[in-house]
């Protein structure tokens, strides 16, 4: 991403892609208005190591300042809840589940929770995956688009997660839940789109994925406290939106202010989540 706004040459038009002079009025491609977007048409494209560093920086920030927040009330117990933040924080923060949404209708902790974690454990195992997914994902998509499947999925995973905890079904391991976080339903967001990549290209790649999956739902189903609806709607989120995308097609600037939308929505529901 380019900071700062250019005052002179030329920038990639954010509806094609095509090059435009940063004082352009339309695209003589696509005919878009403003291409140039008074200079700032650069910040529209992402690094993505750039990008895969933020994201881990700020869980890790998030993470500490729960843990801050909590104070003498950090929990110490348990496989996955070693060194974990107050529940209460967590939900000053914006963790989600069927509690925040349906009964304190805090609806926007779908994009907030993904950003917080409930324990050290917790948040190494899905720190080492994003750091593994993230740059497959993005060589396919690029990295604003990457970033879209990411929050989306998000979305999806908090959002089914969130539903089966106030309306269950009777299917082992999909219970829902009360409160939930963590990044994971976006990592399995990452899982979807390479497969929905690998079913596109390569047999081969899509059976590789596969297994990932498979490890993932049976880690899910032994090990107490996984949000198993949450990574299910992850992923299924994440394929969606890369079959949205598609495999071939190029990323635009539109796509980088999807992007940014997404990650300013995601500040603004831990800022609206702390205040209320």
């Amino acid at each position: 991403m380019a900071f700062g706004r250019k005052r002179s040459g030329s920038v990639l038009c954010p509806g094609c892609g095509q090059l435009v002079g940063v004082r352009d009025d339309r695209c003589l491609s696509c005919d878009r208005r403003n291409p140039g977007l008074f200079g700032f048409a650069g910040m529209l494209r992402f690094d993505g190591p750039a990008v895969q560093s933020a994201l881990i920086g700020a869980n890790a920030v998030l993470f500490l300042v729960a843990l801050l927040l909590s104070g003498s009330r950090i929990g110490m117990g348990g496989f996955l809840g070693f060194l974990s933040p107050d529940t209460e924080v967590l939900y000053w923060l914006g963790a989600s589940g069927a509690v925040p949404i349906f009964m304190a209708q805090k609806w926007y902790t779908v994009l907030s929770a993904g950003w917080l974690h409930g324990g050290l454990l917790h948040i190494l195992l899905n720190m080492y995956w994003l750091w593994n997914l993230f740059p497959a994902v993005s060589r396919e998509f690029g990295p604003a688009r990457t970033l879209v499947i990411y929050q989306a999925a998000a979305i999806g995973g908090f959002g089914l997660s969130s539903l089966l905890g106030a309306f269950p079904i009777a299917i082992p391991g999909l219970g829902g839940a009360g409160f939930t976080v963590g990044a994971s339903a976006s990592v399995c967001g990452l899982l979807g789109a390479l497969l929905y990549v690998g079913r596109r290209t390569s047999s081969a790649f899509a059976r590789m994925i596969w297994r990932y999956v498979i490890f993932l739902a049976v880690f899910g189903l032994l090990i107490p406290g996984i949000d198993n609806a949450a990574h299910l709607g992850g992923f299924g989120g994440g394929y969606f939106v890369a079959s949205r995308f598609g495999v071939f097609g190029a990323e635009r600037g539109r796509h980088g202010l999807w992007a940014l939308g997404l990650l300013a929505g995601s500040v603004l529901a831990v800022l609206v989540s702390a205040t209320r």
